[in-house]
């Protein structure tokens, strides 16, 4: 939209349909979405308009809400169900808090798809190795690329917490400040748009699969949970004396008895589970912890003050909206139903069956199907739209012959 048509008011509109658009470009039938596939219309958020610091022309982005022409908003809309979930904690009296750790890698450009990633040229002319985890100068060859990333993102007033090396060949991780989950959300987003961006700039490629290395740990989108009184601002999941209360453990069972059923919206991809299945830190467990990487569920050590609950499933190809509302939704309904958790699990362990999660898609959309707890939080008509749009992803998948499959199988017999 022009900027004169955007500050007139002018009324942004756009097909309800367009919310299912699966990633290949196609559409579920319209019955998902409503025969007529009428519009929408997108209403910016008025805190959420930025001028994009990277681009020469002079380009503004805002992020909207999906709503309907008759106002209230689309159950299609996945930050519309991340306000509905906040909006359910407000009836209590109580806040979410939430912060994101959000991996990603940064290779050089890989216009043929059917060759692995390489890491980038640095300025010293070679490659990383892939021994440069946690290293203070492990992202010196990229110095130009960081340093307007760290610019644009001022711009764009994304604080930021920490920045480090992590574990893979040129991966990388952002921690972002704990606040209201629906900025964090939009944060999130904005983020990993301005990563993209301005790694083309540099002739560099941004990528947030969740397993785009063999034999290398994946990038996740970990989430910090705790949640305060609204109008004090307490973390109500510490006492008076710094020890943990009955809601905690209530927020812990309640994601306890939903991961499973909602594993498709934090791994929405076939290739989730491809850092699922080879954990490197990635646990596809309902266990929880205290401060043990291997539990699905990990708290951090902390005070007493930001004890929180850390939900390790989400990976960083997982939408920030959705995974946020779906896992502040699980703890939800533990509190509601003062549900309890298993025994926290420490050292190595092995998980339980009650607690294992699906380890494919296929299995994870199977699981979502027969949950009458999805539909209940979050309504019929997203999940099932949901399942159509990634049932067909899915499908696309399965429609092509892998690499390994010809190299490893066409010699058989």
């Amino acid at each position: 939209m022009t900027a004169e048509g955007f500050l007139e008011g002018r009324r942004l509109q756009m097909a309800r349909g367009v919310l299912l658009q699966c990633i290949m470009g196609g559409y579920p039938p319209a019955r998902f979405y409503g025969s007529d596939d009428g519009d929408l219309a997108l209403n910016a958020d008025p805190r959420q308009i930025h001028r994009l610091p990277w681009s020469r022309q002079p380009r503004a982005l805002a992020i909207c809400d999906a709503d309907e022409l008759s106002g209230e908003s689309s159950s299609l809309s996945t930050r519309g169900q991340l306000k509905a979930v906040i909006a359910r904690y407000a009836a209590r009296g109580l806040a979410p808090v939430v912060a994101t750790e959000l991996e990603f890698f940064v290779f050089a450009p890989n216009p043929d798809p059917t060759q692995a990633f390489l890491p980038p040229v640095g300025l010293d002319g070679r490659r990383e190795d892939g021994h440069s985890a946690f290293s203070v100068s492990s992202n010196n060859g990229l110095r130009p690329f960081f340093s307007e990333v760290y610019e644009c993102m001022a711009a764009l007033g994304l604080p930021r917490d920490t920045f480090m090396h992590e574990m893979g060949v040129s991966q990388f991780e952002i921690n972002l400040l704990h606040g209201d989950p629906l900025l964090l959300a939009d944060q999130t987003f904005l983020f990993k748009h301005l990563l993209k961006e301005v790694a083309l700039k540099h002739g560099l490629t941004v990528v947030c699969m969740a397993k785009p290395l063999a034999h290398t740990p994946g990038s996740s989108m970990h989430i910090h949970q705790s949640v305060v009184q609204a109008d004090g601002g307490r973390n109500v999941f510490s006492d008076a004396n710094g020890e943990p209360t009955a809601t905690f453990r209530h927020f812990i069972g309640g994601q306890q008895a939903c991961l499973a059923d909602f594993t498709a919206l934090f791994a929405p991809n076939v290739n989730s589970y491809q850092r699922l299945c080879h954990p490197f830190a990635s646990p596809n467990n309902a266990c929880w912890s205290h401060d043990n990487r291997s539990a699905g569920l990990r708290i951090p050590a902390s005070a007493p003050v930001a004890r929180r609950v850390e939900n390790r499933l989400p990976g960083a190809d997982a939408n920030p909206y959705l995974a946020i509302a779906a896992s502040l939704a699980a703890g939800l309904y533990g509190i509601e139903h003062e549900l309890e958790p298993t025994p926290a699990i420490q050292g190595e362990f092995e998980v339980p069956d009650s607690l294992s999660l699906p380890c494919t898609l296929h299995a994870a959309l199977e699981r979502l199907k027969r949950s009458q707890l999805a539909r209940e939080l979050f309504g019929n008509v997203f999940i099932e739209g949901y399942i159509a749009s990634k049932s067909m992803e899915l499908t696309s998948f399965l429609d092509e012959i892998t690499p390994w499959e010809r190299r490893v199988l066409a010699s058989q017999a």
